[in-house]
């Protein structure tokens, strides 16, 4: 279970998106007039999160799993656009702002470690579908 490259990338973007609450895009997005966009960005990471962390745990179901990390990669794209709404709608970008585009990268990272970990999951199922082909 934890051998498994997938695993290592699902946990990484648990702790990347626990990371994003501590950002200033985050507490940016809290304080926004617009409820929703800070309520969207708090969601679709916190359910993404968790779909994570649940999903190192199906291993043995890689079919359910590669489900539940796809499913977590739309999650995740949510709460980019949330993010990049919160972004663009402080201004320009310039040096104050960095802070917030750190929280927009760590957003990033963890879309990128889904997508590795999902490509991995499909490695596996087409191994274990290649051993079942000799048999």
């Amino acid at each position: 279970m934890i051998q498994r490259p997938q695993s290592i990338y699902l946990f990484l973007a648990t702790l990347l998106n626990l990371a994003v609450f501590f950002t200033p895009i985050y507490s940016r997005a809290v304080q926004d007039p617009v409820y929703w966009i800070g309520l969207g960005l708090a969601g679709s990471l916190t359910l993404a999160m968790i779909l994570s962390f649940v999903a190192i745990f199906l291993y043995k179901n890689r079919v359910f799993q590669l489900k539940v990390v796809k499913f977590a990669t739309y999650l995740q794209i949510i709460g980019l656009g949330a993010a990049f709404g919160v972004l663009f709608s402080l201004g320009s970008l310039r040096v104050q702002l960095l802070n917030d585009a750190l929280g927009v990268l760590l957003i990033i990272l963890a879309l990128l470690m889904f997508w590795l970990a999902g490509r991995g999951v499909k490695k596996d199922e087409e191994l274990v579908k290649s051993m079942d082909r000799i048999r």
